[in-house]
């Protein structure tokens, strides 16, 4: 178990401090593996790190650095990437000061947005060393997420009324599952890529390509491990 727990303040937008929790084990200057959590962009936190897999890392000699970042449809999409930008950022730099990891043996990994976070990291100019996605995504514009969902529309309707009387107006980024809610009413709808970025899928999308890991991977991409589960419901294993 590590020997150090930490919470830190890793980037402040007005009076809104966003934060993260660091995990350090007994070894020095231990590699690093920044960890961004599901939600759908929309809910979750960086408690959402499993006990079970952090203990494993920590095992395995790694230092773990588990971020929030600012929640949709509050906050857009190309904000919430500055925040993933600026995590990077924070953990090679001033993080890797307070904490004695080693910035230069960082690793990303995360679970569904996560997952797709984690895979915008190879896009970003600072990367990581390596990437690893559990059932993320690598297309936003696709049918699956631009359409109704066949799955979620199998649910009880949810009325536009609804959706938004689980959201709010604040910036967040600490996000319960009531706000789920809206993700389902985005995904009956179709309507996810819009909602959570502000941008048309039709009319913009030239701008939302840019949030597209997959029309984004170059020579220096870092290396990639993807894990999915061929029966999944929400994010297809095609992603």
């Amino acid at each position: 178990m590590p020997i150090i727990q930490a919470l830190a303040e890793y980037k402040r937008v007005g009076n809104h401090a966003i934060l993260a929790d660091v995990l350090l084990p007994r070894d020095s200057r231990p590699p690093v593996i920044l960890h961004i959590h599901g939600g759908a962009l929309i809910s979750g936190s960086r408690k959402y790190l499993l006990y079970w897999q952090a203990k494993r890392l920590l095992a395995a000699g790694f230092a773990i650095v588990s971020i929030d970042y600012r929640l949709a449809p509050e906050t857009k999409l190309f904000n919430i990437l500055e925040d993933i930008q600026d995590a990077v950022a924070w953990v090679k730099g001033e993080g890797a000061g307070l904490f004695g990891y080693n910035p230069d043996r960082l690793g990303v990994m995360g679970g569904s947005a996560g997952g797709y976070l984690s895979l915008m990291c190879g896009t970003f100019t600072v990367k990581p060393r390596a990437i690893v996605s559990f059932y993320g995504y690598g297309d936003i514009l696709g049918d699956w997420y631009t359409r109704p969902s066949d799955f979620y529309c199998q649910r009880p309707p949810i009325t536009k009324e609804e959706a938004h009387a689980s959201i709010g107006k604040k910036t967040i980024s600490v996000g319960g599952n009531k706000r789920y809610t809206f993700y389902f009413y985005c995904r009956q709808q179709g309507i996810w890529p819009q909602a959570v970025s502000g941008y048309s899928p039709v009319a913009d999308r030239e701008k939302l390509l840019q949030a597209c890991p997959a029309y984004n991977i170059g020579p220096d991409y870092p290396p990639t491990m993807l894990l999915h589960g061929d029966q999944d419901t929400a994010v297809p294993f095609e992603q």
